[in-house]
C-alpha cells in the first residue's frame, strides 16, 4: 500500500511538472519567439498561403436606411369618378399589364340614364341649331325682332353646352359618345389601365359596390424602381449626386447591391432632421420588391491605402505583428515576427502604418490562427 502511495505522488509530479513545462514553452512562443520553424507538410495541411502587401481601397461611408420605391408617376391607382357593381375583376395581385388593357367592369342603371340624356339632347340639338340659324337670317334681313333672336341663340348654345358636357362624361366612363348616338346603349363600363406595370393591390370583387373614393386597384411600373434614403441632417453636406450606394436587403438576402445617388433633397423634413436621397440602381440586379426596407452605405470619398488581409495580423500581448518569409529549405519554411501599426480598418483588409519593412516579402496572410494557437506546431527560437 505504502508502495502504491509513492507511486501515486510520483506520477502527480511527473504530470505537474509537464504541465508547467508545456506552459513554459507556449508563453515562450507567443511573447519571446521571433522565429518560427513551419514544415511544408504541416504548411499545406493547414491551408496556409502565402501574400505581400498591397494597395487596397479605404472608403469613407454615410450610413443610412430607406426603402424601395418608385417614382410618383410610375405607380397609379386605378378608380372610377362615378359608382358601381363589379361584374368583372379578371387580375389578382402580381399580374403584368399593358397600358390601355381592360382590368374592371362595373355596372349601374345610372349609366344607362346618363346616355339616354346624352341622346336626347343631341336630338334636339339639331332642331336647335336649325331654329338659331333661321332667327339669324331673319335678324339679318330686319324680318323678326332682336328678342326672338337672341331667344334662339341662348337655348342652342345652352344646349350645345349641356351636349358637350354629357359628352365629355361619357369619355370620361369610356363610352364612345358616337355610338351612343347611333343608338348603342349600355349598362357597363371597363377601367383601364393608365399606365403598364404589375398589379400590387386589388380591393374589390364580383359583386362589390365601388365608390367614386374607392381605389379598385393599385399598379406600379417597375422598371424605374430606386432607393429612397433618408440621410440626417449632419451628413448631408458630404452627400453630393454620382456617388456610389452599396446597399442591401436585410430581410430577404445577404448581397451587396449597387446604386448611385441621383437626386439630393433640398428640404429638411422638420419631423426627424432628415433629407432625402433618391439612388438610381445599376441594372441586372435582383428583381426587387417596392416597399423592401433597406440598409446603405453612401461612398462620400475613398482613397487608396498599403494593406493587409484581416487574417494576417497576430495580437499578441497588445501588440500586432505579421509573420514573413525568412528563409525556406526542401522541408521547411523559417518565419520571422515583425511588428507592425494598424490603421483604418474595412470589413476584409487593416492599413499598415509601416510597410516600408514589409514591402516585398512574402507574408503568411492564411492559416496565422492555427498558428498562434498551437505554438506553430513546430520549432521555435
Amino acid at each position: 500500500m505504502k508502495n502504491l502511495y509513492i507511486l501515486i505522488f510520483s506520477l502527480v509530479l511527473v504530470a505537474c511538472g509537464n504541465s508547467e513545462k508545456n506552459m513554459e514553452t507556449v508563453e515562450e512562443i507567443h511573447e519571446d519567439s521571433n522565429e518560427i520553424d513551419i514544415t511544408k507538410q504541416q504548411f499545406e495541411g493547414e491551408n496556409m498561403a502565402f501574400g505581400t502587401i498591397s494597395q487596397q481601397e479605404f472608403n469613407q461611408t454615410v450610413q443610412v436606411n430607406g426603402m424601395i420605391d418608385v417614382p410618383p408617376h410610375n405607380k397609379s391607382s386605378v378608380t372610377s369618378f362615378i359608382g358601381g357593381y363589379v361584374t368583372k375583376t379578371p387580375l389578382l395581385i402580381g399580374d403584368k399589364v399593358n397600358k390601355g388593357q381592360m382590368l374592371v367592369t362595373l355596372e349601374n342603371p345610372e349609366f344607362v340614364e346618363i346616355q339616354q340624356n346624352y341622346l336626347e339632347v343631341a336630338e334636339q340639338l339639331t332642331y336647335l341649331k336649325s331654329e338659331f340659324t333661321r332667327q339669324k337670317t331673319l335678324y339679318d334681313e330686319n324680318i323678326t325682332s332682336q328678342k326672338n333672336f337672341l331667344k334662339a341663340e341662348s337655348t342652342y348654345k345652352s344646349n350645345l353646352a349641356h351636349y358637350n358636357g354629357l359628352g365629355k362624361k361619357l369619355q370620361m366612363m369610356n363610352i364612345n359618345p358616337k355610338s351612343v348616338e347611333q343608338g348603342q346603349i349600355t349598362s357597363t363600363i371597363n377601367l383601364y389601365a393608365p399606365i403598364a406595370g404589375y398589379v400590387t393591390k386589388v380591393n374589390v370583387s364580383n359583386g362589390s359596390y365601388v365608390s367614386p373614393s374607392d381605389i379598385v386597384l393599385e399598379i406600379v411600373d417597375t422598371d424605374h424602381i430606386h432607393l429612397e434614403l433618408s440621410v440626417f441632417e449632419k451628413d448631408i453636406l458630404k452627400i453630393k449626386k454620382g456617388q456610389k450606394i452599396q446597399f442591401k436587403i436585410p430581410e430577404a438576402s445577404d448581397s451587396i447591391f449597387n446604386a448611385e445617388v441621383h437626386l439630393v433633397g433640398t428640404t429638411i423634413d422638420e419631423n426627424n432632421r432628415r433629407v432625402k436621397i433618391h439612388g438610381h440602381i445599376e441594372e441586372g440586379q435582383t428583381q426587387f420588391v417596392v416597399g423592401m426596407f433597406t440598409e446603405a452605405d453612401i461612398i462620400v470619398s475613398n482613397t487608396k491605402r498599403m494593406a493587409l488581409p484581416k487574417e494576417a495580423i497576430l495580437e499578441v500581448e497588445d501588440h500586432s505583428f505579421v509573420l514573413i518569409l525568412k528563409n525556406e529549405t526542401e522541408t521547411e519554411y523559417q518565419l520571422e515576427k515583425v511588428k507592425i501599426e494598424k490603421g483604418v480598418e474595412t470589413e476584409s483588409y487593416v492599413e499598415i502604418l509601416n510597410p516600408d519593412s514589409l514591402i516585398d516579402k512574402k507574408i503568411l496572410i492564411k492559416g496565422t490562427y492555427m498558428l498562434l494557437n498551437a505554438g506553430g506546431g513546430g520549432h521555435d527560437h
